[in-house]
This record gives structure tokens, C-alpha cells and sequence, in this order.
């Protein structure tokens, strides 16, 4: 089954692609659990890559359902803007995982095999690559309205 990115527009796609770094929420047998990672989008939704042996890890193989936000740091609350979103994970493989591991060495010019130093490619290998399948996402930003949210469904 093809998983898409909802149609977001123009302000939204380019928020995702200012930012880099997006907090996923996970549950598990310990509770709920929040990590920081870093993402690339793509057409089908966020590449992410994590040891399996994390927590994040060890829960998205149990329940791959997940939560995450992105958003900048402001000083005003006026300037929040932001994403929540919902969704389930994958580990990918084979031609997702290749197409997954370009689009995130464009993003991330440090994970490319031939820029990386050997010390990067020995963590590289005890990852595991993912992407995110976003079901709903919502964009806010309060330079619109105290709480203004729009939201977008895959």
C-alpha cells in the first residue's frame, strides 16, 4: 500500500524543509517517551534514522503509532508556528531505503557516504532507518491568531 504526505501548502512545505530536527512521541511498556531526531521529508512522509536498541526504538517495534512535533524557538508568543502530527512508522528496506537514504544525505550533507569520516559511517551502521507516515498533520501559527491551527489529513 503507497503511504503519501498529505497535500500541505506552500508555507507548510516550507517550514518542514527550514527545519531539521523534529521531537517523536512513542509508547511503550515504560510509559510515553519523547526523542529528538533528525528528518528529511520526502513525497511519502519523514525519514529518520535510530538505533533499534533505543527506547524510541524498542517501542516503535512493538506500536508503530507515534506523535511529533517540529517548531522554531521564539521569544513571543505571537511567533510560534509549528507542526503536530500523528502517524505510524516503518522500517524501511531495499529501494524505499535507498530512495530514503538520498533524500536525507540532500538535507543532511554529513550522512552521505562519500563526505562522511569513518567515526559517522561506524554509527551510521548500527542504525536503522525509518520513515514516518504522516495521518494528520496540523500547522499553527500564532502570527495568524492566538491558536490558529490548520489541519491537513493524508
Amino acid at each position: 500500500m503507497q503511504h503519501m504526505m498529505p497535500k500541505l501548502p506552500p508555507d507548510v512545505v516550507a517550514f518542514l524543509a527550514q527545519h531539521k530536527v523534529m521531537t517523536l512521541a512513542t509508547y511503550g511498556p515504560d510509559g510515553p517517551w519523547a526523542s529528538a531526531v533528525f528528518y528529511a521529508e520526502d513525497k511519502d512522509g519523514l525519514v529518520f534514522v535510530s538505533k533499534p536498541s533505543s527506547r524510541h526504538g524498542r517501542n516503535l517495534a512493538d506500536a508503530n503509532h507515534c506523535a511529533a512535533t517540529i517548531q522554531s524557538e521564539v521569544d513571543d508568543w505571537r511567533a510560534i508556528r509549528g507542526i503536530q502530527l500523528q502517524g505510524s512508522v516503518e522500517l524501511l528496506v531495499d529501494d524505499a531505503l535507498s530512495t530514503a537514504q538520498q533524500r536525507y544525505g540532500e538535507k543532511f550533507p554529513f550522512a552521505r557516504r562519500g563526505d562522511a569520516v569513518s567515526a559517522l559511517l561506524t554509527a551510521l551502521a548500527k542504525v536503522r532507518w525509518y520513515r514516518l507516515h504522516v495521518r494528520r498533520l496540523w500547522f499553527i501559527d500564532n502570527a495568524r491568531g492566538f491558536g490558529h491551527r490548520q489541519s491537513f489529513d493524508a
